[in-house]
This record gives C-alpha cells, sequence and structure tokens, in this order.
C-alpha cells in the first residue's frame, strides 16, 4: 500500500517494520482507552436509566428488565447503548438489584423499628392508664382483672394495646398488680409506725373506716396502696382477735378454778351438805369463805349449788340399785345351788341303778348265751330310758316349764314303758326258736336259767318302777319349790 511512496522508500527496511510495530501499539492502545470510556459510559447511562425506571422493583427478573429498557426511550434511541455488551449490562443489572434488595430490607427494618416503637408506646401508655386508676383508688393490690375490665376496655389505650405482639393488657395488669403486693411489707411498716405515733391500737371492734382515717392524717399515707392498707388492717384485727380469744380462755381457765374450788368447798364442808340442805342455809355457812366471795355471781353460785345436790341423789339412787341387784343375784346363786345339789342326788341314784343293772347282767349271761343277749339289750333300753328321764327332769328344773307340759310328757313316757314291756316277751320268743335243736338236757338246763332270769327280770323291773315313782315324786316337789321361790 505504501510502497510506491518516496518516504516508503527513504526509509531502511528495519526502521519501516520497527515504526510500523510502534503504530500498532500505540492504535490498540488507543482503542481500549476509546472502548473503556465507551463501557463506563455505557455502564453509567444504563445505571441512570434504571435508577430512574421506577418500575424496575428488588424482585424483578432480568428478562422483565430487558423488556421494560426496550420500552424506554432513552435507552432505545441510545445506539451505543443497544450495541452494549450483554455480560456488561447483566452486571450493572445485577448491581442494581442487589442496590434495590438492600434498600428492600433498610426499609422493612426501620418499619420493625418503628412498630417497636409504637408498641413500646402503646405500653406505656396503657401503664399510665393502670397508674391513673391506681392513683383514683380503683385500682389496689386486692383487685381483679375481672372488675376493672369493664372501666379498661372503654379507654383507647387498651384498643390500641389488642393484637400487637408481647405482654397482652392482662399480663401488665398481672405484673401492676405484683409490684403493688411486693410493696406490702414496707406500707406494713409504715402503716404500724403512723399508728405508733397516734398512740392508736386496733381491737376486735375497730371499724376500717376509723383506720383509715386515722393513717390518712399522716403525710406519708399518700404514696400507700389501698390494698395494702386493707391488707394491714385485717392482719391486725386478726391478731387483735386472737388475743381477744386467749384472754377469753384465760378468763376460761380461770373461771373453771373458781367453780371447782367452790365444789371442793361444798365437798369438804363440815358439817356435810345433803340433798335437803338449803341456800340459804350453805350461804350462811360459806359466806366467809375465800371460794365463796371470789366467785362474784351469785346464780352460779345457786347453780353450783344446785348441780352439787344432784350428784348427790345421782349417787344414791345408784347405791340402792347396786344393792337390790345384789341380793337378788345372791337369790338366784341359791335358787341355782339347791337345784345342782338335788340333780347330783339324783344322779346318784341312777348310778346306784345301772350298779345294780350290771349285777344281775353278770349273772344272767353266765347261766345262757341267750339270757345274756337278752340282758344286755335291756340294759341298753333302761340306760336310755334313764338318761331321757335325767334329762327332762333338768331341762324342767332350769327352765321350769308349765304343769300341763309335764304331764304330757310323763304320759308319754308310760306309754314308752307299756311299749316296750310288750315288745321284750315277743323279742324273747323269737330268740328261743331261732337256734338250733340240741339235746334234752342242753334244752331243759336253758329252759331253767331262762325262767330264773325272767323271774330275776320281773323282780328287777319293779324294783325299777318303785324308783321311777320316787324320782318322779322328788322332781315335782323340786318344781314347787321353785314355783314358790318365783
Amino acid at each position: 500500500m505504501f510502497r510506491d511512496l518516496d518516504v516508503w522508500k527513504v526509509v531502511p527496511e528495519r526502521e519501516r517494520k520497527e515504526l510500523y510495530e510502534d503504530v500498532l501499539f500505540f492504535l490498540s492502545k488507543k482503542e481500549k482507552e476509546e472502548s473503556k470510556v465507551l463501557c463506563k459510559r455505557n455502564k453509567q447511562v444504563l445505571s441512570d436509566i434504571l435508577d430512574s425506571m421506577t418500575s424496575i422493583q428488588y424482585n424483578t427478573t432480568w428478562q422483565e428488565a430487558q423488556q421494560l429498557l426496550l420500552d424506554n426511550k432513552t435507552f432505545s434511541e441510545d445506539a451505543e447503548l443497544l450495541n452494549m455488551d450483554k455480560e456488561h449490562a447483566l452486571i450493572i443489572f445485577e448491581d442494581h438489584i442487589r442496590q434495590l434488595e438492600q434498600e428492600e430490607e433498610e426499609e422493612k427494618e426501620r418499619a420493625r423499628r418503628r412498630q417497636k416503637r409504637q408498641q413500646r408506646k402503646n405500653r406505656e401508655a396503657f401503664i399510665l392508664l393502670l397508674n391513673e386508676l391506681h392513683e383514683r383508688g380503683k385500682l389496689t393490690s386486692m383487685s381483679l382483672w375481672v372488675e376493672l375490665y369493664s372501666t379498661i376496655r372503654a379507654d383507647p389505650r387498651f384498643t390500641n394495646m389488642l393484637g400487637q405482639p408481647g405482654s397482652t393488657p392482662l399480663d401488665l395488669f398481672k405484673f401492676f398488680v405484683e409490684d403493688l403486693k411486693d410493696r406490702f411489707h414496707g406500707e406494713k411498716k409504715i402503716i404500724k409506725e403512723i399508728l405508733k405515733e397516734k398512740n392508736f391500737v386496733v381491737e376486735v371492734n375497730t371499724q376500717y373506716d376509723d383506720f383509715v382515717t386515722v393513717i390518712s392524717e399522716d403525710k406519708r399515707s399518700a404514696t400507700l396502696d389501698a390494698g395494702n392498707v386493707k391488707l394491714t388492717y385485717n392482719s391486725l384485727l386478726e391478731k387483735a382477735s386472737a388475743r381477744e380469744k386467749e384472754r377469753l380462755k384465760e378468763e376460761a381457765r380461770k373461771q373453771r378454778r373458781l367453780e371447782s374450788a367452790f365444789r371442793n368447798m361444798l365437798k369438804n364442808a363440815m358439817p356435810s351438805i345433803d340433798t335437803d340442805s338449803t341456800w340459804d342455809q350453805v350461804r350462811k355457812q360459806f359466806e366467809k369463805e375465800p371460794a365463796f366471795v371470789n366467785l362474784s355471781l351469785e346464780s352460779e353460785r345457786i347453780s353450783l349449788f344446785k348441780e352439787y345436790q344432784l350428784t348427790l341423789e345421782e349417787a344414791c339412787s345408784h347405791h340402792h340399785s347396786r344393792s337390790k341387784k345384789h341380793s337378788k343375784k345372791n337369790k338366784k346363786g341359791k335358787k341355782r345351788s339347791r337345784s345342782r345339789s338335788e340333780s347330783d342326788s339324783d344322779d346318784s341314784v341312777q348310778r346306784h341303778k345301772s350298779s345294780r343293772k350290771k349285777k344281775r347282767s353278770r349273772s344272767v349271761s353266765e347261766d345262757s348265751a341267750s339270757a345274756s343277749d337278752y340282758g344286755r339289750k335291756s340294759k341298753k333300753e333302761k340306760k336310755k330310758k334313764k338318761k331321757q328321764i335325767s334329762k327332762s327332769m333338768s331341762s324342767e328344773s332350769s327352765e321350769s316349764e308349765p304343769e300341763s307340759d309335764r304331764d304330757r310328757k310323763d304320759k308319754k313316757k308310760k306309754r314308752e314303758k307299756e311299749r316296750r314291756r310288750s315288745i321284750s316277751p315277743s323279742r324273747s320268743r323269737s330268740r328261743s326258736k331261732t337256734p338250733p335243736r340240741k339235746s334234752r338236757s342242753q334244752s331243759t338246763t336253758r329252759e331253767e336259767g331262762e325262767v330264773d332270769h325272767k323271774e330275776d327280770y320281773k323282780h328287777w323291773e319293779s324294783e325299777s318302777d318303785v324308783s321311777e315313782e320316787e324320782l318322779e315324786k322328788r322332781r315335782r316337789q323340786l318344781l314347787q319349790q321353785l314355783a314358790q321361790h318365783h
């Protein structure tokens, strides 16, 4: 391109080459500087355009931003901006969005701080409302939320508290009341000091209005809580009632000692007091005694005197009743001893008869085997009879049955005796028939033995009948004696 020029030809080849390289270096440097300037300019212009566009928010995407930039007149008419590198434009957009996000966070933080500040102001305003109620005397350490809710809810300071986080109006109310209760012990000391200075003592009959009047005269009462004043009054009133109860107990103990001394005086009186003594006589006798003088009321003396006479009457009546019971017991014991002795005599008679029966049965058993069997069975029957007789006698003597029942039993016994007598010969006949035949000598001896045994048995039976009749007579005599005693 330059070889035909004289200037090109004059300069040697090596110098031409060096000059060419120098020119290329300067040109490249110039282009870089120009591109930097252009890039900087485009960034600034794009940044200004983005700042001016209110439609771009912190949450706008790059795709949405491109469309918004094309719609912007300043951006669309600038050729340099349209030819701007997309990467540089994206970097500018990211920086702009990051800045918008930071601003958004700062705005939110400022909003949170403003909200907290407002909530704190609302709480302070509500506490101020509680203080106003306390100053007016409506809110005390003994107040309840239910009692003051109708008054509190009408105030806008309560309405502003609704819905906000943190402590609720009820919580603030409870905290306020607890603070008042914590002041109780300190305010109680102040109240006691005021009462001590005024020389005022709380008694059982002290009214609350009088108590408050005395305290309100002092300047220190201005800071006192009405509820704590009421609690202090109740505490002092309880102590006063406890003192009064102790005093009454001491008086009652003293009165009992005086009454016991008066009773001992009546008990140790010489001459002694009886149920016929009159109060006038006793009064003249003891009117100078200390036990009489210490008991001041005449009605109490008379009542104690009457009580003493009543105790004397009760003691006498109790003594007489005991002596009567003792005599009745002695009579019953004598009757029981008589019945026992008579029953013992009957038992001895029965034993004697049973021994006689045993002897006779033994003699009969030696004569023959059949007679011994018969005798054993007759013994058992007689023993049963005597046992029944003895049982009937003991039961009749102990229970003293009527005469009609006794007659019936006697008749039954006689019938049983007759029935047994009629049954016994038939049994002997049947038994005599059952054994097998033997020699004549043996049969004759057995018949002789049976005849002797029958005679002995009849004789013994007659004796037993006589003895039973005697026993029956004795039993009737005993029953008559018992009836006479009763």
